[in-house]
């Protein structure tokens, strides 16, 4: 892998964002007009807020959020046995080649500034916030949490989630003058916590996806049972270190290759001087 395959990445991370929004008449017309046609019943892989004037699919943490918070309160199979078969086949790759934040975050990286390095103590802590994340602000309380009317709240959706202030929130202000005399202090927060991950972004990769984000939380999960796996040549590899380097998660792929950090993104096989790495197919290398 090499240049040409970086590039390939970034290109087909931008043609999904595009692809997943292309609902061209939610831009246009003077009104927001959300899409609710038959696509928004089926779950796209990654982060994709419903409330985009261009989405077409399904957000999967959004739509975990709606089931759980329902008055029924249903079990979300649909949605949880989507995530489990994605899992299950690509683990992180999602996160590396297909979300449109982890590409924006990237580019933001690119910007010259001096790079922070969180200290290994505390980068190790702060990995699990993702975990509470996934636990308590997608699952616990919508399903926990009762109205009056006998309904819940999408946590993580409403409170947090900065991916559905950039696609979502940001837009229908700007399109649909009726909404901002109603603006206040929820869309203060979410737009603070959103310029709090575009800034910290331009000093620390992919700071959300390493942090907070609940869907890499679930995914990661699968990553050393995944089907597309990451698979070490030990008769190959020399230990040079140059694949820890390249690594932007700060994953040693020559020790972990595997890793739950790990978003597959390809950049640790691109600077093996020895070929070493390489992604693979019901990978039978019993290494953890």
């Amino acid at each position: 892998m090499g240049k040409k395959s970086s590039k390939l990445r970034k290109i087909i991370q931008i043609c999904w964002g595009v692809l997943t929004n292309s609902y061209i008449k939610g831009f246009t017309g003077g009104r927001v007009a959300i899409y609710k046609g038959p696509l928004k019943n089926f779950c796209v892989p990654g982060m994709n807020c419903y409330s985009c004037p261009g989405a077409l699919g399904a957000c999967p943490i959004g739509a975990l959020q709606a089931v759980l918070n329902s008055r029924t309160r249903k079990f979300p199979f649909y949605v949880i046995g989507f995530l489990m078969t994605i899992g299950l086949f690509l683990g992180r790759f999602v996160c590396g080649w297909l979300c449109i934040f982890g590409l924006i975050q990237e580019l933001l990286y690119k910007i010259p500034t001096p790079k922070l390095k969180i200290p290994a103590r505390v980068d190790k802590v702060l990995r699990y916030l993702k975990y509470v994340v996934l636990a308590v602000f997608v699952i616990a309380l919508p399903l926990l949490y009762r109205s009056e009317y006998g309904t819940g709240k999408p946590f993580f959706c409403e409170f947090i989630c900065p991916v559905g202030a950039l696609e979502g929130g940001i837009p229908l202000v700007l399109l649909n003058d009726q909404l901002r005399p109603s603006l206040g202090a929820l869309f203060i927060l979410k737009m603070s916590i959103l310029v709090i991950c575009i800034l910290a972004s331009i000093f620390i990769y992919r700071p959300f996806c390493k942090y907070l984000c609940p869907l890499g939380a679930f995914y990661a999960m699968f990553q050393k049972t995944s089907l597309i796996r990451m698979k070490v040549d030990e008769s190959a590899c020399v230990h040079c270190g140059a694949c820890s380097r390249a690594c932007g998660m700060n994953v040693d792929p020559s020790k972990i290759p595997n890793s739950a950090e790990c978003i597959r993104c390809g950049e640790c096989i691109r600077s093996c001087p020895k070929n070493a790495l390489s992604f693979t197919c019901l990978n039978k290398d019993k290494r953890k």
